[in-house]
């Protein structure tokens, strides 16, 4: 029951009872209005294994998305409270939940609040979130959720003794879970999406694809979301959608899918970032480089033909890792 509850509750916490190999982090995005401060929190735990040598701890990375620098601050493990049923994360005197942000980091402080609601992927019982039935399976190496797609900021933040201003900004929420990160994977997210005479979209894009092991077979698996004020197109493995095209080279990322919402077509353009710490089953200190400076050209064409949106996604969150070579060459 504990395990199934969980699932309906993709923002909450899973970790209870987990006293090894096991990670969960929450990402959260906070972009001011002018676009010119893009940062990334990620508060978190992370279990190790005793007998290798691993060592237990709670953190909180800090990503500043403009110059890519990126801190990592440690806590003893017992410093970190969480809420099974709910966003509700407290490590040190740092707090993190549904409807804000407090801080108190050596270059980063101050509160702000949401301004709007928090906008999840919908839970129901055939489809628990983003991975869809997926999200039953308890083999899965890593969970993924949609916290919020976008929400307002309210709110200052004193970063480097310099007072910033973030009301009328933009948030965005989303989170994983289990016992380490993909081999190789694709990421990319954005809630500031503009057409292609400039003006803005109400929406957020959302996808990855990675390799998933452990379930019978080793394949590329892949969730992708287009959130409008109206709809939600998702291309998932679990709705039987397909990609056409997946190519990554230095530069770009290129994808093509098609499946009940028509096709997608994605071009991001590969930026330099920053270094962030990701879970091996081993130890949290895997680095993996991440930009909040990509932009992502994107056009969705409904079954019937008709282009229902293109333009592009400007301060997006994008991460490349591992050997692509083998995650474009699996098969879904």
């Amino acid at each position: 029951m504990q395990y199934v509850r969980g699932v309906r509750h993709p923002e909450g916490y899973h970790g209870r009872g987990r006293t090894r190999e096991y990670f969960e982090g929450w990402y959260i995005k906070l972009v001011s209005p002018d676009l010119t401060q893009r940062w990334a929190l990620i508060p978190g735990i992370f279990r190790g294994d005793a007998s290798a040598g691993s060592v237990d701890e709670a953190f909180i990375q800090v990503l500043d998305g403009v110059s890519g620098r990126s801190w990592y601050f440690a806590f003893p493990p017992d410093e970190f409270e969480a809420d099974e049923g709910r966003m509700a994360v407290t490590i040190g005197g740092n707090r993190f939940d549904q409807s804000g942000v407090m801080l108190d980091l050596p270059m980063i402080s101050g509160s702000l609040w949401y301004s709007s609601a928090i906008d999840p992927y919908p839970v129901t019982m055939r489809r628990p979130g983003i991975m869809g039935w997926y999200g039953y399976i308890p083999i899965m190496e890593c969970f993924h959720g949609i916290v919020s797609f976008g929400h307002g900021l309210a709110g200052t933040l004193v970063i480097e003794d310099r007072l910033v201003e973030f009301t009328g900004g933009r948030g965005y929420i989303e989170k994983d879970w289990g016992t380490a990160f993909p081999q190789s994977y694709v990421w990319l997210a954005s809630n500031h999406l503009s057409d292609r005479d400039g003006a803005n979209i109400a929406g957020s894009l959302v996808a990855s694809c990675a390799i998933i092991p452990g379930l019978g077979r080793t394949f590329r698996g892949s969730i992708v979301a287009i959130k409008y004020p109206d709809r939600l197109s998702t291309w998932a493995t679990w709705n039987g959608s397909r990609d056409d095209e997946l190519t990554i080279d230095d530069s770009h990322v290129r994808w093509r899918m098609h499946g009940p919402d028509g096709t997608l077509n994605l071009r991001a353009e590969r930026t330099r970032g920053g270094l962030l710490h990701a879970p091996l089953r081993s130890a949290m200190h895997r680095r993996v480089e991440e930009t909040l400076d990509a932009t992502i050209e994107f056009e969705h064409i409904g079954r019937d033909g008709t282009t229902i949106a293109a333009g592009t996604a400007g301060c997006a969150g994008m991460e490349v890792f591992g050997d692509t070579a083998r995650l474009m060459a699996l098969r879904q």
